[in-house]
């Protein structure tokens, strides 16, 4: 499958290395294409993988993932061409916090929350028959590909409001090691997962770790 990533931070370096071993195509849309960490880490990954602008990644995911910081976002989706997403699935992976990193607590702000997310803001600026899918925004890019913990493989929770979109998502994440997927609603939900970002950092900031992850136990 070819997949576009907006955003060559960690987390789309990260996914964009995990697709490329699971055997898919994929174009990273960054600011600054020509930059020279840019173009290596490429070169490490061998021929599946180019380096473009964020309108070239659009254009050519068949899937698109959207990795940036939330203040970056809109402009990213701008400068990618709405008119690209056109009945696409579209992976928000985004969490909408200010940025400025954990306070002296270990605690992020949310910049929108519990009548509004990130998921749903996201639709909004999409055409109509682009499907957006919430996932992955509760886990450390460290662990994004092939999570596995002593205690078992952990839980993904996705939320969106098209079922085939949804299915392709889950898919996509048991190709990359993630065998516990929870599908937990329409893409309101999303107002439900991205918190999950902050107390998955507060626990990370306390006890100096990034090894550790969220698990729904079922009976």
């Amino acid at each position: 499958m070819k997949i576009g990533i907006l955003g060559s931070g960690p987390v789309g370096l990260s996914l964009g290395k995990g697709l490329i071993q699971t055997g898919h195509h994929v174009t990273v849309g960054t600011r600054n294409p020509a930059r020279e960490a840019l173009q290596q880490w490429a070169r490490q990954q061998g021929d599946s993988v180019a380096i473009g602008t964020f309108r070239h990644a659009a254009e050519f995911g068949e899937i698109i993932l959207i990795c940036t910081s939330w203040t970056g976002t809109q402009k990213a989706i701008e400068a990618a061409g709405i008119w690209n997403f056109k009945a696409k699935t579209v992976v928000d992976v985004t969490n909408p916090v200010d940025g400025k990193g954990p306070d002296k607590f270990g605690r992020l702000t949310l910049m929108i929350g519990h009548k509004h997310s990130a998921g749903e803001q996201i639709q909004a600026w999409l055409p109509p028959d682009a499907s957006v899918v919430k996932a992955l925004s509760c886990i450390g890019h460290e662990h994004m590909l092939q999570p596995n913990f002593e205690e078992g493989t952990p839980t993904m929770f996705i939320a969106g409001n098209n079922p085939e979109a949804k299915q392709l998502v889950t898919d996509l994440l048991k190709e990359m090691g993630w065998n516990d997927v929870a599908d937990v609603g329409r893409i309101e939900m999303s107002r439900n997962i991205e918190p999950l970002s902050v107390l998955w950092t507060a626990y990370g900031f306390l006890n100096n770790s990034r090894g550790h992850a969220f698990k729904l136990l079922k009976k």
